[in-house]
């Protein structure tokens, strides 16, 4: 444990115990700190003489408290160390968010950078390694369909974007079952629906694209300096239409959803500039724009009977295709089917 890390670490034993109506003595501090009686007393002076900490020693306790002010409440509601102070309830957080990005990051790649963070927050706590991996049972994600992602292809993306330099990509293109080389600027990084994907200017094709991280089959950093586009040049090209289709030649959808479905889908958001409105039926209708019926038309599948497209005729022969489609592999037909 460093000096750092021993500081934040004696202000919050204090602090604990203070909740406890109760005094930390120097043995205690010793032997959670793991430190000789020279350092701790070292590590004290320098808390109450350079940065103020109102640490006061009561010798009629035997033991360390923050030292009250003249007119009432607590002095350390006030006092923080300089820098990042982190609470304990706020060390607590900040691990689980880590767990939450280690179930949502394939491969460990965010994880394993974040690492050294999270064994300096256990420090600060004082946790042990099996206290650690109890906590971090806590909290369990789910992520049905994950795409793995390229460790090596993720880091390398990332250090373009912040060293804003080109990179190659060998791509495979899922649609049309080919491979190409891409030469590219990249831009910003998104996860959505557990896995990742790289917005870029594609100078092969002269234009802003999106490109599923996953589906690199390579990729190389060039010494060239990436073309700089403007964020809400990106956002507007590639996050108005829905989901993963970008685009600005939008079209609006409505969809009018049954009672039962209206319960969980008033409080889902689909897209950040849908309209919903919950009809006196109790039904919900909900307005939505897109580029693309591939994803949305997914998700209107899912609900199976409890949604109806209305006045969308692109959107509509997407789902009757895709449902007639269904039937037709289980053996069937959909009644009055053209």
């Amino acid at each position: 444990m460093d000096r750092t890390e021993r500081f934040y670490k004696i202000e919050l034993l204090i602090r604990n115990r203070r909740a406890e109506q109760g005094l930390v003595s120097f043995t205690e501090l010793m032997d959670e700190l793991g430190v000789s009686r020279a350092t701790l007393k070292r590590d004290l002076e320098y808390l109450r003489s350079r940065m103020d900490a109102p640490i006061v020693y009561d010798r009629f306790h035997n033991g360390y408290r923050f030292e009250a002010p003249a007119r009432g409440g607590a002095a350390e509601a006030s006092h923080e160390l300089p820098g990042v102070w982190f609470s304990e309830r706020e060390i607590h957080a900040l691990l689980t968010m880590h767990q939450l990005i280690q179930g949502l990051d394939e491969g460990g790649v965010l994880a394993r950078h974040l690492q050294p963070l999270l064994d300096k927050l256990h420090r600060m706590l004082g946790t042990s390694e099996s206290d650690a991996r109890e906590l971090m049972k806590r909290i369990r994600i789910a992520s049905p369909a994950r795409r793995a992602v390229s460790p090596r292809h993720f880091e390398l993306l990332g250090s373009a974007i912040t060293l804003r330099r080109q990179a190659v990509l060998d791509y495979y293109v899922r649609t049309r079952q080919q491979a190409s080389q891409r030469t590219v600027s990249p831009q910003r990084l998104v996860f959505y629906r557990n896995t990742w994907y790289l917005d870029a200017w594609c100078h092969s094709s002269d234009g802003l694209r999106r490109f599923a991280v996953d589906a690199v089959r390579d990729a190389r950093l060039l010494d060239t300096r990436a073309k700089d586009v403007a964020l809400k040049t990106v956002e507007a090209a590639l996050d108005g239409g829905y989901g993963v289709f970008g685009g600005t030649a939008l079209r609006q959808a409505t969809l009018l959803f049954t009672p039962e479905a209206a319960e969980w889908v008033a409080h889902e958001q689909w897209h950040p500039q849908q309209r919903g409105e919950r009809l006196a039926d109790g039904s919900y209708r909900l307005e939505l724009p897109y580029t693309d019926p591939t994803e949305l038309a997914m998700d209107v599948l899912r609900h199976g009977g409890d949604v109806q497209v209305l006045g969308d005729d692109v959107l509509k022969a997407r789902v009757r295709r895709a449902l007639e489609g269904a039937v037709a592999a289980m053996g069937g037909r959909i009644e009055g089917a053209a």
